[in-house]
C-alpha cells in the first residue's frame, strides 16, 4: 500500500487533496516532512545512519526526519517518525516547535517543520528500524560540524540544523 500525503499551501492551510508518495506535486502545493533533533539531559544529540538499502543519501549519518501522512498532524508525525527510526517515545509537550522552511520548485515542493525533543535517553534506549536506520551515535554537536565537513554527515541536514536549533549550535538564522 502506497503513503499518501496531505497537501497544503505555503501558509500550512490545508487544500484538502492528496498526494501519493513518489508523485509529483503541483505548483503552489506543498507536502510535510517533519524533523526532530533529539538531544539528551548531557547535551548530546542522537543521529543514525541511514540504512544502506535508501534510494538517496544511505551509509550517512542524519537526525529523525520523515514525511508526515495523509490524516496525521505535524506532531503527532514527529512522535510516530522518532518511534520508528529510534525507538524513542516523546509526548506532543516534550516536542518545541521551531519553525519550517519551505522548498519550492521541481515537483518534490514540501515544508519542513522543526521541533527539538530533550529528553533523558542513552544509546541503549535506541532501537534501530531495519531498511531506515544501520547504527545510532551520542555525539556533540561539534562532532557533527566535523562529520559534515567530511562527508559523513548530510551537508544540509547539518545547515537545517544550525539555523533551526542555533541554541544546540551556537548559530542563529540567518
Amino acid at each position: 500500500m502506497s503513503e499518501l500525503f496531505d497537501l497544503y499551501n505555503e501558509k500550512l492551510i490545508p487544500l484538502r487533496e492528496t498526494a501519493e508518495r513518489g508523485d509529483p506535486i503541483p505548483p503552489g502545493k506543498y507536502h510535510l516532512v517533519i524533523n526532530v533533533l533529539s538531544v539528551n539531559f548531557e547535551g548530546k544529540v542522537l543521529i543514525t545512519l541511514r540504512s544502506a538499502e535508501k534510494p538517496t543519501y544511505p551509509n550517512l549519518w542524519e537526525v529523525t526526519e520523515g514525511a508526515v501522512i495523509a490524516g496525521e498532524k505535524p506532531a503527532m508525525a514527529a512522535i510516530r517518525e522518532l518511534k520508528e527510526e529510534t525507538g524513542l517515545r516523546a509526548l506532543p509537550e516534550a516536542l518545541d516547535y521551531r519553525g519550517q522552511l519551505v522548498f519550492k520548485g521541481g515537483t518534490h515542493n514540501h515544508i519542513v517543520l522543526f521541533y527539538l525533543f530533550r529528553a533523558d535517553f542513552g544509546e541503549e534506549d535506541v532501537i534501530l528500524q531495519p531498511g531506515e536506520t544501520a547504527a545510532a551515535r551520542l555525539v556533540y554537536p561539534a562532532e557533527i560540524e566535523q562529520m559534515a565537513k567530511q562527508g559523513e554527515f548530510i551537508s544540509f541536514v547539518y545547515q537545517r540544523a544550525k539555523a533551526f536549533y542555533p541554541d544546540i549550535f551556537g548559530e542563529a538564522m540567518p
